[in-house]
């Protein structure tokens, strides 16, 4: 009896023993992997404080020259123009020099798509702000990576807190999307959000037309305004627009020569080909 008993306790400190060096490996090797680092994939958010998302997936490519592949480390964000002192930014000092901000905001685009997006970005007035404002300033112009271009109002920016994002629905933006950082130009339709920025330039030229304005797109490009039903515009498709400089306006004059000119050939046609059944 006491045998058996005192196996038992035996075999109960044997397994205590072995739990507790298996408890001590888990928790060494635990403690050898917390000091570990891994960057994980970032995983895209789809619902935003009860609002749907768009997918990042869900935009359509139609750049001017397609996307365009930008190195982080040598990337430099300009401000130029009426200002104090022109500054140069690197890719982090914009990303971790200032307040970042978060917003929902759809992307509507004249092609009749539109995506609803969480983006996270910086305000386009702090970084304007650090260069030194001129008081002539009134315009703000974008400049992108492949030659593209679009400007908006200054006060346009400061008062609707515009930002200009470097990521979208939690994910750093893609070449695709336009890394390093894209235009989030709310209640303006989709060619104003420039992507690709590399140059921020204030300007006193109210006349000034970027890429898609000085081909018949108009530079207000407010939503609450239908992008198709006035001006020297009205009726003609976007792929007109997109692909002539100027559409010129049809000679009405030129109307009654031609109908003359194709009535007198027809009458021709089939003088002669009466002459030919009688012969």
């Amino acid at each position: 009896m006491h045998r058996k008993k005192a196996l038992i306790l035996e075999l109960l400190l044997v397994g205590l023993v072995i739990s507790v060096a298996l408890t001590n490996s888990s928790i060494r090797i635990l403690a050898e992997t917390a000091d570990e680092t891994k960057t994980l994939e970032s995983v895209e958010i789809r619902e935003y404080e009860g609002i749907d998302l768009s997918s990042i997936n869900d935009f359509k490519e139609n750049s001017i020259k397609g996307p365009q592949y930008i190195d982080a480390e040598n990337y430099t964000l300009t401000i130029s123009g009426l200002v104090e002192s022109e500054l140069e930014f690197t890719y982090d000092e914009v990303v971790n020099s200032y307040r970042r901000f978060e917003k929902v905001v759809t992307l509507q685009c004249v092609e009749g798509w539109s995506v609803t997006i969480l983006w996270e970005g910086i305000l386009v007035k702090d970084l304007i702000e650090a260069a030194g404002v001129d008081p002539n300033a009134f315009v703000v112009i974008f400049y992108a990576y492949d030659g593209y271009s679009t400007s908006v109002p200054l006060q346009y920016l400061i008062d609707k807190d515009i930002i200009m994002a470097y990521k979208m629905n939690g994910v750093v933006l893609s070449p695709e999307r336009g890394f390093p950082f894209q235009l989030v130009a709310e209640s303006k339709w989709g060619y104003k959000w420039i992507k690709w920025i590399t140059e921020i330039e204030l300007s006193s030229n109210e006349e000034y037309r970027g890429y898609w304005e000085s081909r018949g797109y108009p530079n207000y490009a407010g939503l609450e305004e239908p992008f198709f039903g006035s001006g020297p515009y009205y009726g003609i498709t976007v792929m007109q627009i997109a692909h002539a400089e100027t559409i010129p306006e049809f000679p009405l004059w030129i109307i009654l020569p031609l109908f003359l000119t194709a009535t007198l050939i027809v009458t021709l046609v089939r003088k002669r080909l009466q002459n030919r059944a009688f012969s």
